[in-house]
């Protein structure tokens, strides 16, 4: 860092992910919006992001190998150009817009965010002294909260933008924006290199800590996932009589919340600003956490008000989740080898987005057959399978 401070490095990744982030929440808003106009079910809506989630869940596996060899800033700005690929094919007229077609965009838009992300948070891991975990914790804790509270933002500006602009019209605004940013990024940012050139065979040899929580973050985000994108959205519309903007405005802002609390987790959590969290501090969190969605099943099931405890327990349930979802995010980083760090990391976001995948599909699943108080059952369930493995870390 010859030329710019850790600080700055750290300063231009954020803005270039929170570019990224805002562009990504609105597009999911306006293929929602643009396809739920065309008459499409909630369950065919998700199926569009659905090889979102698995080329995520590759990208993971194999972007942070690769990211070892050309290097994490690059790695970044190929995520930022892709996502203005994807955006253009869907620029399109509208009667080209399959499903299969916008599944395509999407795969390609879910590789972009992953090689975002995983660059983007094992870059810090890169600009702090080992001996510094308290501001490690804190910097991964930020840009980790600030990230889902702009994605929430995004759903906002995504919703507007379809109000004012339109579809096409949107997709070029932001790839405009997303330009940009790129061209910012390749000015400001220095290369980020290691001597460590991994071979494509040890992609998955991973510490005894990575494969332990990798596991605990599979089901952890399963757990989430498997009540929170089609069951929660479905049971809103047809059993509340939610109307569309409603349910995309609450969602909108419990995102924002989880990250704002996800951001403010270091505080929640430390005693000091020189203290790290470690694995009994996830414990305690997602023992908690374990318990939240049977008790909203619970209530559901002795025939309280579904709305008062629905958006009750959604904001218990959020912020206990955001700083289970925050520690993780500092002990993969910490936990991760400096000279193997985007691949460990990679590796580790793998398991999250293969825990989505079978979150998303099992969420219409079981909504289907069983209905929402199955979902959350089951989401504890997962949750506890999860502490478990938590049990495993070390202490």
């Amino acid at each position: 860092m010859a030329n710019h401070s850790a600080s700055q490095q750290y300063i231009t990744i954020t803005l270039s992910y929170w570019v990224f982030t805002l562009t990504d929440g609105a597009l999911r808003m306006l293929v929602l919006f643009f396809f739920h106009n065309l008459g499409y079910t909630p369950l065919e809506l998700a199926s569009l992001f659905i090889l979102y989630e698995f080329f995520g869940m590759v990208t993971n596996l194999y972007g942070g190998w690769l990211a070892t060899r050309i290097g994490l800033n690059v790695s970044l700005q190929i995520g930022l150009g892709l996502q203005i690929l994807a955006l253009g094919m869907l620029t399109v007229e509208p009667s080209m817009l399959s499903v299969t077609y916008v599944m395509m965009a999407q795969a390609i838009s879910g590789i972009a965010k992953d090689l975002n992300k995983m660059s983007a948070k094992s870059s810090v891991k890169l600009l702090v002294d080992d001996s510094q975990q308290g501001k490690l914790y804190r910097w991964v804790a930020l840009l980790t909260g600030s990230k889902n509270s702009l994605k929430g933002l995004g759903f906002f500006i995504g919703g507007a933008l379809m109000t004012s602009v339109g579809f096409r019209h949107s997709l070029w605004l932001m790839m405009a924006v997303l330009a940009v940013a790129l061209l910012l990024s390749c000015i400001l940012l220095e290369r980020q290199t290691t001597s460590y050139k991994p071979k494509f065979s040890q992609i998955l040899s991973k510490s005894e800590p990575i494969n332990i929580l990798s596991a605990a973050r599979f089901f952890l985000f399963g757990s989430r996932d498997i009540w929170f994108v089609v069951a929660l959205p479905v049971f809103l519309h047809s059993q509340l009589q939610w109307q569309h903007l409603q349910i995309g405005g609450f969602m909108a802002i419990w995102i924002i919340a989880y990250g704002i609390v996800q951001a403010l987790a270091p505080r929640i959590t430390q005693r000091n600003n020189q203290s790290s969290a470690s694995g009994s501090t996830l414990m305690i969190w997602v023992v908690y956490l374990t318990v939240i969605p049977s008790l909203i099943a619970l209530c559901l099931s002795q025939g309280l008000d579904a709305n008062i405890v629905l958006i009750f327990g959604l904001l218990v349930y959020g912020a206990v989740f955001a700083i289970n979802s925050s520690l993780h995010s500092y002990l993969i980083v910490a936990y991760a080898q400096r000279q193997s760090v985007s691949a460990d990391v990679g590796f580790y976001y793998m398991a999250n987005a293969a825990g989505r995948l079978v979150g998303t599909l099992l969420s219409g699943l079981v909504y289907q057959q069983y209905g929402i108080i199955s979902c959350l059952l089951v989401s504890s369930a997962m949750v506890a399978i999860s502490t478990i493995f938590t049990t495993k870390l070390p202490r």
